[in-house]
């Protein structure tokens, strides 16, 4: 929604426009992908961003996984969604950077932590290439299309807010990424039925039960955090979990959160309220650093 909202707002100053994502068969949390294409002449390359001008990172825990600087131009600008200024931020190489706390804006504008309205304000502020106002309209046409007037102004109001708090500065070069295998099956590989069996591969293991190795914790906004003395021990927290993540104990459970997504459900279906919603920037201190950016 947000490169859709970026799109109609780039129109709205008569120019050309294309938005679309990429994503795959995940579950809530995962890492996806949105890009945007902006001209002053009618568009008829289709296919993905690989060389952009600009980058804007929604989550910043996937900076310590994905080099989300890879194909940025030079002179190009990465806006990421942080706390932190942007001289602290860590990326492979040197870039011009701008930051703002856009979870922080979402949740004291709409009370919750969307925030791809809010960081199209940082977009507009930090690169200059297009009008805040024209942003608002363009979260008008989008947001308010589906979540009405209120809906959609509350958005248009998140974006100005990101815009008055954002910081602009260079990044810091020197984080270090492994190269990433990549797995394209053959027909010998693909199991005779989705669901049967793990396949070995280059890129490691896949399929049906590899989640033990491979850790999803980094996709957590939240993390569910556990008061042992109001925990009962009923288990529908262990039940529900889609992932895993909770373990059973003795007295008590635990949440392991090398695999926590933060998808909410064990929140929601606690019955005795032993489990609360805290921002992972919170309680990081309490979680395995594996599991954080």
């Amino acid at each position: 929604m947000a490169a859709q909202a970026l799109a109609a707002a780039a129109f709205r100053e008569g120019n050309h426009a294309l938005a679309f994502p990429f994503f795959g068969a995940e579950r809530r949390g995962a890492p996806v992908l949105a890009f945007a294409r902006v001209d002053s002449k009618k568009i008829r390359q289709r296919t993905q961003v690989y060389k952009p001008d600009y980058v804007v990172v929604l989550d910043d825990k996937l900076m310590g996984y994905v080099d989300v600087t890879a194909g940025l131009k030079e002179g190009g600008t990465l806006v990421v969604n942080s706390p932190l200024p942007p001289e602290k931020i860590v990326t492979e190489r040197p870039v011009k950077c701008a930051t703002v706390d856009a979870t922080g804006v979402a949740l004291e504008v709409l009370g919750v932590p969307v925030t791809n309205s809010a960081i199209l304000g940082a977009f507009a502020k930090a690169t200059g290439q297009i009008k805040l106002e024209s942003v608002e309209k363009g979260i008008m046409d989008i947001f308010g299309a589906r979540l009405g007037e209120k809906g959609g102004r509350k958005n248009a109001d998140a974006a100005r807010k990101a815009f008055e708090k954002t910081t602009a500065g260079m990044s810091v070069g020197g984080r270090k990424f492994k190269p990433v295998k990549k797995w394209l099956p053959d027909y010998k590989e693909l199991p005779l039925s989705l669901g049967l069996r793990v396949t070995m591969t280059e890129a490691g293991r896949v399929g049906p039960g590899s989640f033990d190795v491979n850790k999803t914790g980094s996709w957590r906004t939240f993390a569910p955090v556990l008061d042992d003395a109001k925990c009962t021990n009923c288990l529908i927290c262990w039940f529900y979990c889609p992932d895993g993540a909770v373990v059973r104990g003795e007295k008590h459970v635990s949440v392991n959160y090398d695999y926590c997504k933060g998808c909410g459900v064990c929140v929601e279906v606690c019955a005795p309220k032993a489990l609360k919603w805290v921002r992972t920037e919170e309680v990081e201190e309490k979680l395995p650093s594996e599991a954080i950016a």
